[in-house]
C-alpha cells in the first residue's frame, strides 16, 4: 500500500504487485533450496537479495512502459500481472517449493520483544517513506507530477524519473510483501501467493484519502486504510 500510494499520486496504478510478490517468494525460496547449505543465514540473505533485486528490475520495467513509452498504467502493469505469475510458476516448476531456514522464517513469523518482525519491517518502511516524501523535495515533486505532469515538465521537474522511481518503489514493497508471505508459510506457492493483494493495496490507499486522479497523498491515511 505504501508503494501504491506513490504510484497513484503520480496518476498511475500498479496491478502487478500480486504477481511481483509471488515472484519474490518463488525466487527467494528457489535460491535458498538450491544453495550449498539451505539452512544457513547466508543462503537466506542471498535469496532475499536476489529476490529484491529482481523486483527492482520489474518495477523499472513498469516505469519504462509508463514513463518512456507512454502506455496507460493500467495496461502496462496488466502485462506483468498476467505474465509475472507465469514467470513465478516457471521459477518453481509449477510446484510448491518449501524451505527450512530459520533466518528466512523470521521475516514473516519471527518476533522481537513480543513484536512481529513483519510489523517492524512495515513500520521501518513507513518511516523511511515518510521521511523521504515529507522531509525532502520528493513528496512535492510526486504531487506536482500527479497534479499536472506537463506543467511540472515545463517547470523543470524530471517527471519521467519521478514516475520511474514510484513504480520501482512499488515493486520493492511488493517484493517485501512476497517475502513475508513465503516466510510465514516456509514455502513459495506461485499460483496463490499474493493473489489479488493489488486490490487490497488500492483499497487501503483510497480509504486513506489519496485521490485516484493523482496529486496529493497521505501516508498516514494509507496506514489507517491498511489497518481497516
Amino acid at each position: 500500500a505504501l508503494g501504491m500510494t506513490l504510484v497513484i499520486a503520480t496518476r498511475g496504478i500498479d496491478l502487478s504487485v500480486g504477481a511481483v510478490a509471488a515472484i519474490a517468494g518463488a525466487v527467494a525460496c528457489t535460491t535458498i533450496v538450491g544453495s550449498s547449505d539451505p539452512t544457513s543465514p547466508a543462503a537466506a540473505l542471498t535469496g532475499i537479495g536476489v529476490a529484491l533485486a529482481l523486483c527492482l528490475v520489474l518495477g523499472l520495467w513498469n516505469g519504462f512502459l509508463v514513463s518512456l513509452l507512454g502506455i496507460q498504467p493500467i495496461i502496462a502493469t496488466l502485462v506483468l500481472m498476467t505474465a509475472g505469475r507465469g514467470l513465478a510458476m516457471l521459477v518453481t516448476d509449477g510446484q510448491i517449493t518449501t524451505v527450512n531456514n530459520a533466518t528466512f522464517s523470521r521475516i514473516g513469523a519471527g518476533f522481537v520483544v513480543t513484536l512481529p518482525v513483519a510489523i517492524l519491517i512495515a513500520l521501518a518502511v513507513f518511516g523511511l517513506t515518510a521521511f523521504l516524501t515529507r522531509r525532502t523535495a520528493l513528496g512535492m515533486l510526486v504531487e506536482s507530477v500527479g497534479i499536472n505532469p506537463e506543467a511540472s515538465r515545463l517547470a523543470g521537474v524530471r517527471s519521467r524519473t519521478i514516475i520511474w522511481t514510484a513504480y520501482a518503489f512499488s515493486a520493492l514493497c511488493a517484493g517485501l510483501a512476497g517475502l513475508m508471505i513465503a516466510s510465514n508459510t516456509n514455502a513459495a506457492d506461485a499460483n496463490n501467493a499474493g493473489l489479488w493483494i493489488e486490490l487490497d493495496a488500492i483499497l487501503a490507499v483510497v480509504i486513506g484519502g489519496t485521490s485516484l486522479a493523482g496529486g496529493r497523498f497521505s501516508l498516514g491515511g494509507t496506514l489507517v486504510g491498511a489497518l481497516f
